[in-house]
């Protein structure tokens, strides 16, 4: 069989499996062709080098390493090895020289306050003058914005939100520090009033590693057009009060990604850049591409080998795997 011809009942995975998860990657690998083809789309974010491939969509901090929230996965330690902004002009001078270098694009984040903002009032003039002044796509992690942040984000030239999103009050109070889950609704709300593209995240495994509330946070995302949606898992950080937690098995994030597929066809889903890289790393991205992942992070050549031998064809994109992939944008590959 042709490497190109895509199977449409691929071969038995190298993991024992039981019936009901053969039949659940099958029925979501059927799903991912019919409804987005035999492309996989391998994207570079930040400024990462992958052999001849260097990433074009640095992450730039708003507020330095500071973070009030201190979610207890993270601790702020994930705003270290970002770009950092001290102020609107710097910004604007960061973002031009990433310009005038090739960036593609760039993610605006930051730590957030108590409430689980960020300063985007102070720096709204700012972006807008990016986006008049250069070539740049702005993406925005937005933490749990209110409607003047939404408005200020979307008036200044911002494309799309990305927010995490959890399923369950323990999980927004007790990891992420929220008031409570209706924080999290009252921002999706937001975000979709304003015509942000609408990019949600889920974190796998965060109530310390076990998948909890993981399929309801697929349900409320459903009911909110995602314009894509990505799915990270928990990486144990050194510091945290997570640092000896075992993240959620490949298995577990392959039922988590099928599941998403069928219950949303249309919608592209990318198993994104947080995650185990070690060998159940590399399973993780085979059962991926199996579960119906159309996209993927920071990928590893056993990925790429498994989506060819499974009759799909590689594209790659040095950007954030939230952005639909553009001829523009793309790279000939490792």
């Amino acid at each position: 069989m042709s490497r190109k011809t895509i199977k449409t009942d691929p071969p038995e995975f190298p993991l024992r499996l039981s019936l009901e998860d053969r039949e659940l990657f099958k029925a979501a690998w059927k799903n991912a062709r019919a409804n987005h083809g035999n492309t996989f789309t391998f994207y570079l974010p930040g400024m990462i080098r992958y052999g001849k491939i260097r990433g074009q969509y640095p992450a730039i901090s708003l507020t330095g390493n500071r973070c009030d929230l201190k979610c207890e996965h993270c601790k702020g330690m994930l705003l270290e090895p970002m770009l950092k902004a001290e102020s609107p002009g710097h910004l604007i001078e960061i973002s031009k020289r990433l310009a005038e270098k090739g960036a593609k694009g760039i993610l605006l984040t930051g730590g957030s306050d108590f409430r689980g903002k960020l300063p985007w009032k102070k720096y709204g003039k700012a972006v807008e003058r990016i986006k008049l002044e250069t070539d740049l796509f702005m993406s925005a992690h937005t933490g749990f914005p209110d409607r003047e942040s939404c408005e200020v984000l979307e008036q200044a030239g911002v494309k799309q939100a990305l927010t995490d999103v959890m399923g369950d009050e323990q999980t927004a109070t007790r990891v992420y520090h929220l008031a409570g889950l209706k924080q999290v609704f009252d921002s999706l709300e937001e975000i979709k009033k304003s015509g942000l593209e609408f990019v949600p995240h889920i974190v796998a495994g965060l109530w310390y590693g076990k998948i909890s509330a993981e399929y309801e946070a697929l349900k409320i995302i459903s009911g909110y057009r995602p314009k894509a949606l990505v799915i990270v898992v928990l990486t144990p950080l050194k510091g945290t009060p997570m640092e000896g937690v075992i993240p959620p098995s490949p298995l577990e994030i392959a039922r988590l990604i099928a599941t998403a597929r069928l219950m949303m066809p249309k919608v592209p889903i990318s198993l994104g850049c947080e995650r185990p890289r070690d060998k159940q790393g590399w399973i993780m991205e085979k059962l991926a591409i199996r579960a119906g992942a159309t996209r993927m992070a920071v990928w590893s050549e056993e990925a790429i080998n498994e989506a060819e031998d499974l009759g799909l064809t590689p594209r790659f994109q040095p950007t954030c795997c939230s952005l639909t992939f553009r001829k523009s944008f793309s790279s000939s590959g490792p």
